[in-house]
């Protein structure tokens, strides 16, 4: 994210008035970074899933999780369900910080006036990233449910196409989209830890500034800032939404009885009690600090690229 401009009380607060270009942009930047990032990560995600959902990699770790998974498959089988982590979140991706710079910026006007904004700046940041993955999710919850059909069910098919073809075909929309309550009770909380957390990390660092050390910060420093920030959100986005991920990986897998989607969480839940929804945590935490943190430095360094405004800073400075 952008380093903060200083909020001068007691003046209009100017916001800025984006253009669809604009919005373009945002989206255009997000789509690239979170398709790099997940794309990349997908060997730590095939053994983080095949953790939560398969009876032989319990107690393993990332590491000895991975070895498993070549010494049974081939090394191949790490790039399972590539096809659709890219396509998804090249959908989300741009949805999600396209959406959270248009929300932010909407909320912010509601607030009225400078004052408001900042001392609801918490409130905003919630809703900003919590509408924004709403919307976002409708586009990835076919598609992550692709994937993870293709990580737990090995031979299901041979890619994102076969696999969404059969999957649309044997169970139709409701198949598609059975995984949507659960993903939006993953995601949501992934979005406020990625967007709020980020936010104020930021917030932090810069208030304990002075104005000079700020106009002088070096191009490593700002490096810095960002990555740490970016480590930290995803640590918190990480702890937020893992119990829903475990529950997400069981729901398409076809685990858990039938009924209405509440009473199948809440059965599949109280089985697996409070270590269950937390397995896999550890490897899931490595892959979501290194997702959320070169999610924010991409996007950055691509909306630069593009030319495209800065986002919209509401810190509070002192």
């Amino acid at each position: 994210m952008a380093a903060p401009e200083k909020v001068h009380q007691n003046h209009p607060f100017a916001v800025p008035q984006f253009t669809v270009r604009d919005y373009t942009s945002f989206f255009a930047a997000g789509a690239l970074c979170a398709t790099i990032s997940h794309g990349g990560m997908t060997p730590i995600d095939v053994v983080k899933t095949r953790i939560q959902i398969d009876p032989a990699f319990k107690g393993l770790g990332i590491f000895s999780g991975t070895r498993f998974v070549i010494a049974k498959e081939g090394p191949a089988a790490l790039l399972t369900g590539f096809g659709p982590t890219a396509v998804g979140y090249l959908a989300q991706g741009g949805a999600k910080f396209a959406g959270y710079e248009y929300w932010k910026k909407t909320f912010v006007q509601i607030a009225g006036d400078q004052d408001t904004a900042v001392k609801y700046r918490s409130a905003i940041y919630l809703g900003a990233a919590s509408v924004a993955e709403f919307f976002a999710d409708i586009l990835l919850t076919p598609l992550e449910a692709t994937r993870i059909r293709l990580v737990s069910e090995r031979g299901y098919a041979t890619g994102l196409v076969t696999g969404f073809t059969r999957m649309a075909r044997e169970g139709g929309i409701r198949e598609l989209y059975a995984g949507f309550v659960p993903i939006l009770c993953k995601q949501i909380p992934y979005a406020i830890g990625q967007f709020t957390v980020n936010e104020f990390c930021h917030e932090l660092v810069f208030r304990n500034m002075s104005e000079e050390t700020k106009r002088n910060l070096s191009g490593t420093s700002k490096f810095a800032i960002a990555l740490g920030s970016g480590i930290t959100a995803g640590f918190a986005a990480a702890i937020l939404s893992h119990p829903a991920d475990t529950l997400l990986s069981q729901i398409n897998k076809g685990h858990g009885p039938k009924g209405s989607m509440v009473y199948r969480l809440t059965t599949l839940a109280r089985e697996a009690g409070f270590r269950g929804l937390f397995a896999g945590l550890g490897p899931r935490m490595i892959m979501t600090a290194g997702l959320v943190a070169s999610q924010f430095l991409m996007y950055g360094e691509i909306k630069r690229a593009l030319h495209a405004p800065p986002g919209l800073e509401i810190h509070k400075e002192d």
